[in-house]
């Protein structure tokens, strides 16, 4: 059996390959990874980082235990904290919102203010919509979601740029009834 890593013959005791390790080793300690385990077929490499920043690595080649045998300790498990991204800082003075109906993202996404890049826009400020009409669209995991106008006016602003990503409930643009 060869090892990918290194091109050198990995032994049955070390199906790692010593200097695959070594090389591993060395990446662990420039890089922020704390902790990481590799299988190749019943052997397992264990490495971690222990607590004064050098790096602790452990191997076995264990059986895999029956699927039907619960594990003897349980393992450990460490609460996730979700990242919040902050709101982008306000670039320039406030935008002064006209007077009118605000239609808003249903969904996160991605607007697009035309059915494709050589498409026209749907809208423009100052033209004007019937309820139903087409406004934009949001692209929202692969999938096209057209946004409608609720109201029939004038677009008053396009509050959003092709292409921009939106919020769910981001004013997209102010529609001036007639």
């Amino acid at each position: 059996m060869k090892d990918e890593t290194t091109e050198m013959p990995a032994d049955q005791n070390d199906p790692f390959g010593l200097a695959a390790v070594r090389d591993l080793l060395q990446l662990l300690e420039q890089s922020d990874v704390y902790e990481i385990t590799i299988e190749r077929g019943n052997a397992k490499l264990h490495v971690k980082r222990g607590q004064a920043g050098g790096v602790i690595y452990h191997s076995a080649a264990l059986p895999a235990p029956p699927m039907n045998t619960p594990l003897a300790t349980p393992l450990p498990t460490t609460p996730i904290t979700p990242f919040v991204q902050p709101p982008p800082a306000p670039e320039g003075p406030p935008v002064e919102m006209p007077a009118g109906h605000t239609i808003t993202a249903p969904m996160v996404g991605t607007f697009y203010a035309a059915p494709s890049p050589k498409d026209k826009p749907f809208v423009q400020e100052g033209d004007e919509v019937r309820a139903g009409d087409t406004v934009g669209i949001i692209e929202a995991m692969k999938m096209m979601n057209e946004i409608e106008s609720d109201v029939a006016g004038r677009v008053a602003r396009i509050l959003v740029k092709n292409g921009q990503p939106v919020e769910y409930g981001q004013p997209l643009m102010v529609i001036e009834p007639l």
